[in-house]
């Protein structure tokens, strides 16, 4: 049973995120953990907009706090955002990585570690490469990779870099996402392979 799922996306994310958490149910059980790729001075309007659209409760994550399901950790600007091996959240001033703070391969990776093959990994549009190899390594732990179909990115840079580097278990359209974290993943249903859902 799937515990958690880490998101990274960067140009053309509110819309991205709007349509995928704005379809999860009140009781969903699983924990989400957010990067999204923006300027160091951004504000709160991210975390504030979404939680307007969900179901689930969307937030700002915070040190320390422990992760819970039906629960979305959005990353602050300006830090990284790590999972402990207790489950907790961190944040780290450490340099960019990928250009980026905060860094979807920073995310990606810490979660691997802590959640193995009970965490699922997607990587959304962008423009960037950044989320790739932390994808990957959510793979090498035996968890579950995404990735948006590209033609349905507003940029396909990022899910493109993610689909050349890493062999990931579904392709699928981002107007399909939100149906199929809700029933194919909670009802076990997924297969590995590659697939794509167009």
């Amino acid at each position: 049973m799937f515990e958690a799922m880490v998101v990274g996306v960067s140009a053309g994310g509110l819309h991205a995120l709007s349509g995928i958490l704005s379809c999860l149910p009140l009781n969903y059980p699983i924990a989400i953990l957010i990067v999204q790729h923006r300027h160091r001075d951004s504000d709160h309007f991210l975390d504030e907009y979404l939680n307007k659209l969900s179901a689930v409760r969307v937030k700002e994550a915070e040190p320390g706090e422990a992760i819970l399901p039906a629960h979305v950790y959005i990353a602050p600007a300006g830090y990284h955002l790590l999972v402990e091996r207790d489950k907790t959240l961190s944040l780290s001033i450490d340099p960019p990585v990928n250009f980026s703070i905060p860094s979807i391969d920073v995310l990606f990776q810490s979660a691997a570690s802590c959640y193995k093959n009970h965490l699922i990994g997607l990587i959304l549009t962008g423009a960037s490469s950044d989320g790739s190899q932390g994808l990957k390594t959510i793979k090498e732990y035996g968890g579950y990779a995404i990735v948006q179909a590209p033609q349905t990115a507003e940029v396909d840079v990022m899910p493109k870099a993610a689909i050349e580097l890493v062999d990931v278990d579904k392709i699928i359209p981002l107007e399909a996402l939100g149906q199929f974290l809700i029933q194919d993943l909670l009802n076990s249903t997924v297969v590995n392979g590659g697939e794509t859902d167009e």
